[in-house]
């Protein structure tokens, strides 16, 4: 995340954030019809919550007048990294094996997750060596 925003999003404003990382910029109309495909939620929320996170420097409006258009300022890796990273902290006493292991017994994974994570982990064996 930027280092002029240690805002961490809420639920519902991750929500909103993997909207926009899929498609931006865009619309609240848009984000607010999104959301509605899960939950109903009253378009004026949608739009609040979205200018709350302009403030927090989470979103950046774009364009004038009554046009509410948005894009994200924080990226999705950068917001996946610090999350996963506060996670390791605070639950799992910061082993990342012990995570990987929790989520392994619990989520079974596809035979394509599988062999994807087996490529990573062969990736990083070999740039220890």
């Amino acid at each position: 995340m930027s280092p002029k925003s240690p805002a961490k999003p809420t639920d519902a404003e991750l929500e909103i954030l993997q909207i926009l990382w899929e498609k931006s910029p865009e619309t609240v109309k848009y984000v607010h019809r999104k959301i509605n495909e899960t939950k109903p939620v009253v378009y004026t929320t949608t739009l609040k919550l979205m200018q709350i996170m302009t403030k927090k420097q989470l979103l950046r409006r774009m364009g004038e007048g009554r046009k509410h258009v948005y894009e994200p300022v924080i990226k999705r890796g950068e917001t996946q990294t610090a999350m996963i990273n506060k996670l390791i902290n605070n639950v799992f006493n910061g082993s990342a094996s012990r995570l990987v292991m929790q989520v392994l017994g619990h989520h079974k994974p596809s035979e394509e997750e599988l062999t994807e994570i087996q490529r990573f982990i062969e990736n990083l064996e070999r740039e220890e060596k």
